[in-house]
């Protein structure tokens, strides 16, 4: 069964801590990475300051080319509400005065425009901490950056037997460079997350269209083996799905699998 190397989160979750405010508490943070169409949820921590009480609030205002879709905690003692534009969106806290609400994290669901280019930091993205009065009691940035849509390898075909140096071909975003690894079926690393990468194959840079093709300049180790597709673009990356092939006796040299 193939199995996918993750080098880069499509709409997977990274935190990174921030300074200490001028209070002396850690300021919020959070960051994710979101393709281009996609969504993603940015996690909002870090509060260590005193305990707020029942009508605090916590707002995320929307960096450029996103919006809020949803804010999905389920946890009692909050209510939240995404404004009609949503450029932000607010959690309120509801619950008993006897404890010490924004200790843990509160997800925020982001949509990226799909003309957003991969590898750009979106600025504008704030969130802050505010008690029952509206008097800020924190505050602090999320990073959210454009990730790179996955490549697709679709050719050659997996499973089907082929001479030493098939054609590879596949879709990635325009303009990204890619590359193609193989790992023997032996290694029982993933290409890429083994303890060492896959031997390079062959690369290309995908077109206008988005279309890339490549032939290896040396024939493809006989016998059982993986390939997958890493496309690279403007400082982030993506992987393909793996694929499983056989390759025969090195022979005649062609320019596509049979």
């Amino acid at each position: 069964m193939s199995r996918k190397t993750i080098a880069l989160a499509i709409i997977a979750l990274t935190l990174t801590a921030t300074p200490a405010n001028a209070q002396g508490s850690r300021e919020l943070w959070g960051a994710v990475t979101i393709v281009p169409g996609k969504q993603g949820i940015v996690d909002v921590g870090g509060y260590l300051g005193p305990a707020l009480t029942r009508g605090s609030r916590l707002t995320l205002t929307a960096p450029e080319d996103t919006r809020v879709t949803a804010i999905p905690l389920d946890a009692p003692g909050y209510r939240g509400t995404v404004d009609t534009d949503g450029d932000s969106a607010t959690y309120t806290y509801t619950g008993p005065a006897n404890t010490s609400p924004w200790r843990d994290t509160y997800p925020f669901v982001l949509a990226v425009a799909a003309d957003a280019v991969p590898g750009t930091r979106l600025a504008g993205c704030a969130m802050r901490l505010t008690d029952a009065r509206g008097t800020r009691k924190d505050r602090g940035v999320c990073t959210v950056t454009v990730g790179l849509p996955e490549p697709t390898l679709t050719r050659p075909e997996s499973g089907v037997p082929l001479v030493a140096r098939p054609e590879m071909a596949g879709t990635a975003y325009p303009g990204a460079q890619v590359t193609v690894r193989h790992e023997d079926a032996e290694d029982e690393g993933v290409t890429g997350q083994g303890p060492e990468l896959g031997a390079e194959v062959c690369t290309d840079t995908a077109g206008a269209d988005g279309t890339w093709s490549c032939v290896p300049d040396a024939a493809l180790p006989s016998g059982a083996g993986r390939l997958q597709a890493t496309a690279s673009f403007n400082g982030v990356s993506a992987v393909s799905e793996q694929i499983n092939i056989t390759v025969g006796a090195a022979s005649t040299p062609a320019s596509a699998s049979r």
